[in-house]
């Protein structure tokens, strides 16, 4: 008999109930205390709809909850939805908890949903790429709501993760029906205010300076014994690592989410800090521009060496990844040769293998492509250090075999909307995956259009194989038909190499011994589980 059930990692199949916790309340009285974390890196915006980076999922998901949410192992949990059930093929149906309050008082319904979910799924929303075939959601009743869908989805609740809900009467009222345009530099009210149901609620965003969050008391979830005790918190942004670090070595900071590769040795054994590491379940990538009929940035004319496999290859041959992560990265990362990370449901274990590190052989492959003198080439990365460093390392690499490689580095605000415009020549950037490979399959390898398909695909890659592919995989239930598809998927992307795999980074956070944080594989704080003593 066919296993027709996908596993607890993903969902516990066609129907989940999973556990009720109480429902809003007042809660005792607790003891909070302050948290300063420090990071290189600003969340951008508040809304919570107008991109989906870990870095401001990072911080708007404290204040925007999802219907559904992760435990401390990564699986998928009740959040705002108590359970999911599909009702009809192309129907599911969630049940809300009940007495849940938004920020300023006013309650969470079926309403609010419905005008979430479509907000999200229409342009220009970022996050509609996760929602594809996704066609709208029906209210039954005030605190029940029918997800709609084009076709059968195995794993619909899956892909609702981080996808927040905002209430539609403060949406009316300040105007933002719609998702902030992101990429146009669109300035709307949820740009700096917001107004969520999580556990703690927006005072003050000042962009690359500091987002000011402060517990919401009337937070349904206070009651969990996982619950912290977390008072007023504070990101700050700091570009400098070594102004990080000496923030956190000063006490002016508790917690510092992104040390620098060649502190981390110092740092664990530090007895005043608490270094906590795991493995990224996302990993880093080179991108190729593959639409445009000429390299721009470059002193090829009439052509676009990246259309060519052999050069490709070439980048391949050209890096010394194992040199890198030990030089620059300080030993703190593997390199690797699959698409996804083996965390990845469906990812096989064996194309984690790197292409072998040859300059000769990348030399060769550019002549025989037809550039026995090399080109030149400009390099995108976002100037955050390590980020930059990583960079200026492989430039010098690809300018050895004869790929003459100018690093452009650039600040979050102008670099990340490159990804998703596709306006980059050549382009490094990261991926975090979650456990279910469809959500990464679509965003990065799907070709891309702007109804939500292909959305992180920078280079705009297109293999009409890799698209019936990944469109079949959505609504495929069955686990072993599924892992096939995600397997058949990344060796046929693999052997066209529109990407270049580089390295899984080991992600460490660096805390004062008095901090407690639980740590997920895709590097995202939950401050509800935060303790400070």
């Amino acid at each position: 008999m066919k296993r027709r059930l996908l596993p607890l990692l993903l969902t516990a199949g066609l129907t989940l109930v999973l556990a009720h916790l109480s429902p809003a309340r007042a809660q005792p009285a607790v003891a909070t205390a302050p948290l300063r974390v420090a990071s290189a890196f600003d969340p951008q915006t508040m809304d919570p709809h107008a991109i989906a980076l870990l870095y401001h999922t990072r911080v708007v998901a404290q204040v925007y909850e999802s219907l559904v949410g992760r435990d401390e192992r990564f699986r998928l949990e009740p959040a705002l939805a108590l359970s999911w059930q599909a009702v009809q093929p192309t129907v599911w149906r969630f049940r809300l908890r009940p007495g849940v309050l938004f920020h300023d008082g006013t309650a969470f319904s079926a309403d609010d949903v419905v005008f979430s979910i479509e907000r999200a799924v229409t342009a220009p929303s970022q996050r509609a790429f996760q929602l594809k075939g996704v066609t709208g959601a029906r209210k039954i009743d005030n605190l029940t709501v029918d997800v709609l869908l084009e076709a059968p989805d195995a794993v619909l609740p899956e892909k609702l993760h981080y996808v927040g809900m905002m209430s539609k009467a403060w949406s009316e009222r300040h105007g933002v029906q719609r998702a902030q345009d992101f990429n146009g530099k669109q300035e709307t009210h949820a740009v700096r205010h917001a107004n969520g149901t999580g556990p703690m609620r927006l005072v003050r965003y000042e962009p690359d300076v500091r987002t000011q969050l402060e517990r919401h008391p009337q937070w349904w979830g206070w009651a969990d014994r996982r619950s912290g005790n977390v008072g007023a918190v504070s990101f700050v942004t700091v570009r400098s690592d070594a102004t990080r670090l000496a923030a956190l070595a000063s006490g002016e900071v508790d917690m510092v989410l992104d040390p620098p590769y060649q502190d981390i040795a110092r740092l664990k054994s530090d007895a005043r800090i608490v270094l906590t590491q795991t493995a990224d379940i996302g990993q880093q990538y080179l991108s190729f521009d593959l639409a445009s009929p000429e390299l721009r940035d470059s002193d090829v004319k009439g052509r676009n060496p990246w259309r060519d496999l052999r050069v490709r290859k070439a980048v391949y041959h050209a890096l010394n990844m194992p040199l890198i992560i030990d030089k620059v990265l300080r030993g703190q990362g593997q390199p690797t040769g699959a698409l996804l990370s083996p965390l990845v449901d469906g990812s096989p274990a064996e194309l984690d293998r790197r292409l072998p590190y040859d300059p000769a052989r990348a030399r060769q492959l550019l002549g025989e492509a037809g550039y026995p003198n090399g080109f030149s080439v400009t390099l995108d990365c976002v100037n955050v250090a390590w980020r930059e460093n990583v960079c200026q390392a492989m430039a010098a690499m690809l300018t050895q075999v004869g790929i003459r490689t100018q690093l452009r580095a650039s600040p979050s605000s102008s670099f990340f909307p490159k990804l998703t415009q596709g306006t980059a020549s050549f382009v490094e950037y990261g991926w975090t995956a979650t456990p279910d490979a469809w959500n990464s399959l679509n965003g990065l390898f799907r070709t891309h259009d702007k109804a939500g398909l292909g959305t992180f695909n920078a280079g705009r890659y297109s293999n009409p194989k890799v698209d019936a592919l990944i469109d079949a995989m959505r609504t495929e239930p069955d686990l072993t038909r599924r892992r096939a598809m995600v397997s058949t998927v990344l060796r046929l992307v693999a052997d066209d190499l529109p990407y270049i795999p580089l390295y899984r980074r080991t992600i460490s956070w660096a805390m004062a011994k008095r901090v407690q944080a639980v740590m997920w594989p895709n590097d995202a704080l939950e401050l509800r589980w935060v303790q400070v003593r």
